[in-house]
């Protein structure tokens, strides 16, 4: 989890972010570590190691992932 959480700081620099899956898999990134996930309005499921996230993505036969960072308008707790 340390290595995912790295190679997503490393990569989403401004919050949001999309990048090719096999960037980021090249680098060691495996997307079955995380640590918790977030489901959002139009059903899309981000996928978070701590506070950095990821959403599987494929367009036009590529694979890749939207990158985020936690928001606290994530948090349904409140």
């Amino acid at each position: 989890m340390k290595l995912n959480r790295k190679i997503l700081k490393e990569f989403n620099k401004g919050g949001k972010v999309t990048v090719r899956s096999e960037l980021v898999n090249k680098l060691g990134f495996d997307s079955n570590f995380f640590t918790h996930y977030w489901k959002n309005n139009k059903g899309d499921v981000y996928f978070f190691v701590y506070e950095y996230g990821f959403l599987k993505l494929t367009e036009h036969n590529i694979r890749k992932y939207v990158l985020i960072k936690w928001q606290d308008y994530m948090d349904n707790r409140k």
